[in-house]
């Protein structure tokens, strides 16, 4: 029985074609990009190539893009980089955030920065002209998510940023699990920091990307030697940045297919879980806009014991499925999904939930089979229960 992979809002396989180009930056140029001898020169050279490849699709300079270790050092590099030279004492963003950002900002707090969140409604949304309310003389930055990672809901980030630009604050969007499924460019999305990471299309792990407005207020959070233009020290990755560099392309490239394609996988296993559970099944942010690969759903069984969220992952991973419910584990306990609690729902409801993320490399077969096999899952649950 072969694996079915449907977590792909925590890491992606990678591409075949992402691997041929990363492998003589293993095996025969493996020089340090910093170095100005031959084999390093040759480095350098791949570094920038690559850098010019992800300027031109995201439609930026190639000065504005900053490599990092991924996603969670480029979020921690904007949030502490701006407020350091702001020195502004006040964060607006949303409660639904990654651990990314929601931790540095909660961290912040013994620092003296304050965080207020915009409102969440049922559906994961939330409204830009609520910003209007939220922010205050010591705002110095706005950070909103473009596609939360567990509901895959679309946040209005164009709106907010037309609203920071005429405030003169500063923002930063995590648009991790919006690469390869949305157009992302950033002069459209408007924000002044994005922030990139590898895994998540397709390429590898260890790498991502920070991409800056020249002009936006920020200091340098990682210190060390003077790569990346004195931005961002630590000899770089050139086998990852060859890496996300060929992986941007393809996922900007083959963007419209594959978002004509998830979104078709998507609509199949959501109707297959309707046809199966009727009432039973939820399927959350369903009158929201989603992304194509994000489908969330919780099985609320009325006043009586919940189904255990933890179980149905087991039970889907013996049958080789793989899955998420967007909860953490800590301390032995199973936690819910901040991002589902925010909505208001349940919490026992929010343990049941799952998170299925698609890729292109699924199939509509799987997604029958996913159905089929989850509903003799639950039926045996339901029984014992």
């Amino acid at each position: 029985m072969s694996v079915i992979y449907l977590d792909n809002a925590a890491t992606t396989q990678m591409d075949e074609r992402v691997l041929e180009e990363m492998l003589p930056f293993f095996r025969d140029q493996y020089g340090n990009a910093s170095s100005i001898h031959t084999v390093g020169r040759e480095a350098n050279v791949a570094v920038e190539q690559a850098r010019e490849k992800i300027a031109h699709y995201i439609g930026v300079e190639p000065a504005q893009v900053i490599f990092t270790s991924g996603a969670t050092e480029s979020n921690n590099a904007v949030i502490k980089g701006v407020l350091r030279t702001t020195g502004k004492s006040h964060v607006v963003s949303t409660p639904v955030e990654h651990d990314a950002v929601r931790h540095p900002l909660q961290n912040l707090a013994e620092e003296g920065i304050s965080t207020s969140n915009f409102s969440i409604d049922s559906q994961g949304c939330i409204e830009a002209g609520e910003l209007e309310k939220l922010i205050n003389d010591q705002t110095g930055l706005v950070s909103v998510m473009y596609v939360n990672n567990e509901t895959g809901v679309v946040n209005p980030v164009p709106e907010i940023a037309r609203i920071c630009r005429d405030k003169g604050i500063p923002l930063h969007s995590d648009t991790v699990q919006a690469f390869g499924k949305l157009p992302v460019r950033f002069d459209d999305l408007g924000a002044d920091f994005i922030t990139l990471s590898g895994h998540k299309i397709h390429g590898p792990k260890g790498i991502g990307t920070l991409i800056l407005n020249p002009d936006a207020p920020w200091t340098p959070w990682m210190e060390g030697g003077s790569q990346e233009r004195n931005r961002r020290g630590g000899t770089l990755n050139v086998p990852g940045i060859v890496g996300l560099g060929k992986a941007l392309e393809l996922a900007s490239q083959e963007q419209e297919a594959r978002y004509s394609y998830l979104d078709l996988l998507k609509g199949r296993l959501a109707a297959g879980l309707k046809d199966a559970f009727g009432d039973l099944v939820q399927i959350n942010s369903e009158q929201a806009e989603t992304s194509p690969h994000i489908l969330n759903v919780s099985f609320p069984v009325g006043d009586g014991p919940q189904l255990d969220g933890e179980m149905l992952l087991l039970n889907l991973d013996t049958e080789d499925i793989c899955v998420s419910n967007g909860s953490a584990c800590t301390s032995g306990a199973i936690e819910p999904s901040h991002v589902l609690l925010a909505t208001g729902m349940d919490e026992e409801v929010a343990k049941s939930s799952l998170r299925f993320s698609l890729s292109h490399l699924n199939s509509t077969e799987e997604m029958d089979m996913v159905v089929e096999r989850l509903k003799a899952i639950i039926d045996r649950m339901m029984e014992v229960a």
